[in-house]
């Protein structure tokens, strides 16, 4: 199972839940992925993370009620000096929407709107290093912006997050990029404009690695979720979407030496 010590600048290094029903949310990923549900912690406002095979995978706090935001997974990239990423972000035109904060000793966080107004969570580790398994069944595998601006994001977060960017595939089609450390691929961007409805604004997406793409969805609607897009077989596996029982959408993989994010895709 691939491990890491610390994510790469730029890199995905952690997700994170907000949802209006803690409870229904621990018991659904609990029961979905094999992942556990350390104790909430009081001090950072009931906060707490999920993990696999005794590594944190993932985060979940809860969503006020009445705050008008739904429920959603937020993506973090990694980050040597906060401060500096959202002072990159802005001058590139992004939006702040929450300064850098220390959260304890565990490390610093922000969250900013990319051009496109994609929502994208920044994150300086300090004792908390983000998830430390990934690219396997349970856990994050891959992540995915799709842009209405294509080309506008890719020099956002090649400017901002210091990406090195390869082209997957650039026609009218099918637009693509990557992020890559070494040989890996970390995370992608698609130029989303011709599909994208104009209720749906730019957006990331995480992708959980699961072993088999179908059992999974069946799974989903066992527990109370629901399934966007039925399975579908792709150069990188099998794919699908669904949203958890609160609303908070997702993406499926079937893990396999081809999907991205593997050494053996580059």
């Amino acid at each position: 199972m691939p491990t890491r010590e610390t994510a790469p600048v730029g890199a995905p290094c952690w997700i994170d839940l907000l949802t209006s029903d803690t409870e229904r949310s621990r018991d659904f990923y609990c029961r979905l992925f094999g992942w556990e549900a350390e104790e909430p912690a009081a001090e950072f406002g009931g906060y707490f993370n999920f993990t696999k095979d005794g590594a944190r995978v993932a985060g979940c706090m809860g969503n006020q009620a009445g705050s008008g935001i739904p429920d959603f997974w937020s993506v973090y990239l990694a980050s040597d000096d906060a401060a500096k990423t959202v002072g990159a972000a802005t001058a590139n035109g992004g939006e702040v929407h929450a300064q850098p904060m220390a959260v304890g000793d565990l490390g610093t966080m922000a969250y900013v709107g990319d051009p496109d107004g994609a929502g994208i969570g920044v994150w300086q580790p300090g004792r908390h290093h983000g998830f430390g398994i990934f690219g396997e069944p349970g856990t994050p595998s891959w992540f995915e912006l799709h842009a209405r601006d294509y080309r506008a994001a890719v020099d956002f977060y090649r400017n901002v997050f210091r990406w090195d960017t390869h082209v997957v595939s650039d026609t009218p089609e099918f637009r693509y990029s990557t992020m890559r450390h070494g040989e890996d691929w970390l995370a992608g961007i698609m130029d989303a404009s011709g599909f994208l409805t104009e209720e749906v604004s730019a957006h990331w997406s995480v992708y959980f690695g699961v072993d088999d793409t179908d059992a999974a969805l069946a799974r989903i609607v066992e527990l109370g979720g629901s399934v966007l897009m039925d399975a579908e077989d792709t150069p990188y596996g099998r794919l699908a979407a669904a949203a958890d029982p609160t609303g908070a959408q997702f993406k499926l993989v079937a893990a396999n030496d081809a999907m991205p994010g593997s050494s053996a895709s580059a």
